[in-house]
């Protein structure tokens, strides 16, 4: 079983930075591809990046590319997500998630976050 604790959120300016982070424990062998969603009040969750095992292959939703970056340090078990030029658009609950594959399909994940709130003011 893997287990996956977020941090890092909270409340920030319109234009300003945050960095999550996810600690993941435990080991699983669907446990490669790691990744984060979020889902905003009256929305549906919404991919927002993931990356593989390596960190060869990245991957982000159109309306974050160039803003967001994703990184993985695999010796301390853990997941980042460096946010910058955030807008209000951002705001909501953003998820770490764990899978085999890298996918922008929330299905293919097999473990989650209890999920940390962000939240960007203008």
């Amino acid at each position: 079983q893997v287990q996956l604790v977020e941090s890092g959120g909270g409340l920030v300016q319109a234009g300003g930075s945050l960095r999550l982070s996810c600690a993941a424990s435990g080991r699983a062998r669907s446990s490669n591809a790691m990744g984060w969603f979020r889902q905003a009040p009256g929305k549906e969750r919404e991919f927002v990046s993931t990356i593989s095992w390596s960190g060869a292959s990245t991957y982000f939703v159109d309306s974050v590319k160039g803003r967001f970056a994703i990184s993985r340090d695999n010796a301390k078990n853990t997941l980042y997500l460096q946010m910058n030029s955030l807008k209000r658009e951002d705001t909501a609950v953003y998820y770490c998630t764990a899978g085999y594959y890298p996918s922008s399909d929330p299905k293919e994940y097999d473990y989650w976050g209890q999920g940390t709130q962000v939240t960007v003011s203008s």
